[in-house]
Parts: C-alpha cells; sequence; structure tokens
C-alpha cells in the first residue's frame, strides 16, 4: 500500500461517489428520458431513434481517450465533466418548456453523452493509476455496486417520483372536460420531468463538488512528460493494427453484436409498451408502477443473477458455459411476447416478466463480458482492446435500437415481440460455433 498516492484519503471515500456518478448520466439518457418523452407525447420511433444516436459516444470512446493523456490530470476530466453534466441536466429542464423542446433536449442531452463517455474513461483511468493491484481488486465490488444503485435510483426512486409529482402538479381533473384533462395532463407531465431533470442535475453537481475534494490526484499526470499528438495517434494506430491481427477477430466482433441483438430491439421499446394504454397494445402502468418494478425487484434479480451466473462459469469454465448463458440472456424476450399477447393487468405477472428479464440480463451478460476479457482483450494492449471490444458491443445495440422504433409502429408490440423472438436465431447461431482462441483456465 502506498497512503500518499489517494492523499491519505481512504478509497471508501471517493469510489462509490465516481462510479454513482459514472452510472447516473448513463441510465437517464438511456432509459429515463425515454418515459419522460413518452409522457410528452412524442412518438415511439423519434424516441427510440433519438436515444439510441445520442448513445454513440459511448462508443467512440476509445477513440479520444488516449487525448485524454495529453493534457490535464485525469482527475480534472472528473471533476468537469460531472459538473458540466449537472448544469446541462439543468438546461434540460428548463428546455422541456420550449415548443421544440424535443429537439434542444435531445441536443443538450448529447452534449451530455459526450462528457459522460469521457467521464468513464477519466473516472476508470484515476481508479487505476491511484490503486495499487490489491486495492483494485479489493474496492472493484464497490465500484460495480454504486454503478448499479445510481441505476436502480435512477430508473426506481426518480421515475417513481416523477409519477407522484405528475399527479400533484396535474391535480383533479374529474371535473374537467377531455380538451382541459389533457391540458392539465400534459402541462403536470412537463413540471414533474422539469423538476425531474433540476435533481438530477443537483446531484450532479454535488457529486462534482464533493469529488473535487476527496478523488485523489494521479500525479503521474502532472509531472511525466507527456506523448505528442504524433506520438498518441501512432500509438492508437499501433493498437488497432494488433486488435485485428488476432485469431478470429472478425468472428468475435460479430459475435459481439450479435449476442446482444434481439436486446438492442427491445432495450427502448419495453419502457414505452409498459406506458402505452391498453387500447394500444400496451400494458397501461403509470410511472410510479414502473419504477417500484424497475428500482425494486427488477434490481434484485440482475444483482441475483450476475452473481449466480458467475459461480455457474467458474464451476463449468465459460466455453461449456456460454451457450446456456445465451439462452437465459434470450429468455426475457418470450415473457414480453406473452406479455404482449395476453395483457394481463395483474402488476405481479408483469412485475414477474422484468424480475426474468433483470435476471436473464444479469445472468447472461456475465458470458460477453467474460469472452470479452478473456478471448478478444488479453495480449500487449489489453485495456486498450476491451475498451474496443465494449464500443463494439454498445454499438451493436444502438443500431438495431435506432430502428425499434419505426419496426414497433410498423407491427404493434405484440407482432414487434415476436419478430424480436426471431432476432435472437443469430446470437444462438454464432454462440454455438464461436471458436475459443485461449483455454479455459482454472
Amino acid at each position: 500500500m502506498e497512503p500518499n498516492k489517494t492523499n491519505g484519503r481512504s478509497p471508501i471515500s471517493w469510489v462509490p461517489t465516481l462510479y454513482f456518478a459514472m452510472g447516473m448520466p448513463f441510465v437517464v439518457l438511456n432509459m429515463v428520458c425515454v418515459l419522460m418523452f413518452k409522457g410528452l407525447d412524442v412518438s415511439d420511433a423519434q424516441i427510440a431513434l433519438w436515444t439510441s444516436i445520442i448513445m454513440f459516444p459511448w462508443t467512440l470512446k476509445p477513440l479520444w481517450s488516449p487525448l485524454l493523456e495529453m493534457y490535464k490530470t485525469k482527475k480534472f476530466f472528473v471533476i468537469v465533466t460531472q459538473i458540466a453534466t449537472g448544469c446541462i441536466f439543468g438546461l434540460v429542464a428548463l428546455a422541456l418548456h420550449l415548443p421544440d423542446f424535443f429537439a434542444v433536449c435531445i441536443a443538450l442531452l448529447a452534449v451530455i453523452a459526450l462528457s459522460g463517455a469521457t467521464h468513464d474513461v477519466a473516472a476508470d483511468g484515476v481508479y487505476m493509476a491511484t490503486l495499487s493491484n490489491e486495492d483494485q481488486a479489493r474496492y472493484i465490488g464497490w465500484q460495480g455496486a454504486f454503478y448499479n444503485i445510481a441505476k436502480i435510483a435512477a430508473t426506481g426512486g426518480l421515475v417513481m417520483l416523477a409519477g407522484v409529482l405528475i399527479k400533484h402538479f396535474t391535480g383533479d381533473v374529474s371535473t374537467l372536460d377531455a380538451t382541459a384533462a389533457a391540458i392539465a395532463k400534459r402541462q403536470g407531465t412537463v413540471m414533474a420531468w422539469t423538476v425531474i431533470m433540476a435533481v438530477i442535475g443537483l446531484i450532479m453537481v454535488l457529486l462534482g463538488l464533493y469529488n473535487a475534494k476527496f478523488v485523489p490526484a494521479d500525479h503521474r499526470d502532472a509531472s511525466a512528460e507527456r506523448p505528442g499528438f504524433k506520438e498518441t495517434m501512432v500509438e492508437l494506430g499501433n493498437v488497432f493494427v494488433d486488435l485485428f491481427r488476432k485469431r478470429h477477430i472478425i468472428y468475435y466482433i460479430f459475435f459481439i453484436i450479435l449476442y446482444r441483438f434481439a436486446e438492442g430491439f427491445v432495450m427502448k421499446i419495453v419502457p414505452l409498451f409498459l406506458k402505452a394504454d391498453r387500447a394500444n397494445q400496451g400494458l397501461g402502468l403509470s410511472e410510479e408502477q414502473i419504477g417500484l418494478c424497475y428500482g425494486t425487484f427488477g434490481a434484485a434479480a440482475f444483482v441475483i443473477g450476475s452473481i449466480l451466473a458467475g459461480y455457474y462459469v467458474a464451476h463449468r469454465g465459460l466455453q461449456k458455459s456460454l451457450f446456456s448463458l445465451c439462452c437465459v440472456f434470450n429468455l426475457p424476450f418470450v415473457a414480453y411476447t406473452l406479455l404482449a399477447i395476453y395483457q394481463p393487468e395483474s402488476l405481479w405477472l408483469i412485475g414477474g416478466g422484468i424480475v426474468l428479464e433483470y435476471f436473464g440480463y444479469g445472468f447472461g451478460f456475465v458470458g460477453l463480458t467474460l469472452f470479452m476479457m478473456q478471448q478478444i482483450a488479453p495480449g500487449k494492449h489489453q485495456m486498450a482492446h476491451y475498451a474496443f471490444a465494449s464500443g463494439i458491443m454498445n454499438l451493436g445495440v444502438m443500431l438495431p435500437g435506432m430502428l425499434s422504433g419505426y419496426v414497433s409502429d410498423w407491427l404493434g408490440y405484440r407482432d414487434f415481440f415476436v419478430f424480436v423472438l426471431v432476432c435472437t436465431i443469430p446470437a444462438f447461431l454464432i454462440t454455438w460455433f464461436v471458436p475459443f482462441t485461449y483455454p479455459d483456465k482454472k
């Protein structure tokens, strides 16, 4: 242990807040904003398309991550991006009141995505540069836990709060005619989401101010001679060349993309399906009910699925386990197809489908993560190649996500989920035949 590397502060004082700040913008842009725009009567096609496009910086972040080594310190980028993200969320809250609110909000959210992706690179850099290998292993659990706590807080707590605020700001509409009631509901929804976006902005600014004091500086950044732009670009090129020299790499790239292909279609549509009216083949849930299901039972199922998958793979080995992990990962799409066909009113049945989704995601995603770590990343540029694999994975989810709203509008929710079941076939085929470069290690 080298206490001076963290300025004498325990990592427990900054690792949780650092990774909470990493998780919050990602899940708000990826999911919470989907529900917000649905409540403001934006079409499913527009929601799915634009909330997918703005996630592109998380795919491209490996391309500009070397540039962060050339200027300032990693801590500098962490603090600046957290505070900037918070301020821009405040602007989103104000933009909701504009006539062209959707276009303005998407533009602001795109800037948040760029800031958030840059923050992720810098935050991981701080974690690896200031902690010893022993401490990195010791606090990895805290890192993952608080990243997921941010997801729970956003999709559970904040969405539930939005539902409560919508009722509060809308007020009693029983005495109003249909037109006046619709106007009141829209105004209440705008006010509710204004508060939610402002709260998210405040949280991010407070995290930035806290982390400015507690996150340790990477002193090697400040003292070491920085690489020039030319050297940085040459090294980046070498990383690319080395990646594409790896055995089976083209197959592996298609595997990464197709493993989550079906999930890419449903990721944006499921929240829209849960909220849509029953007359439109939806389930008609309120924000409170969606927040309850996602933030409690869904979160617990995700954690349980992830933990069980870890033990399962450790016992059997990844090569023997990968196809079964793929099967569990795609199982939730059967549940959503049944929900779309039968449209049950019981929150227990609907919640059961959400629990199955989160359990399957937690259980099956372990297989893809370990495959990228153990079959793609090993070699001279291990960290960079893992980052590129993660970027390709995000691209594989983003592309079908962009189209999902149009397909859903064309087919309707019921036939859309049947279509998604067909989209799982490539994942099963490519997983069954995927070759392993490195044998499983005990």
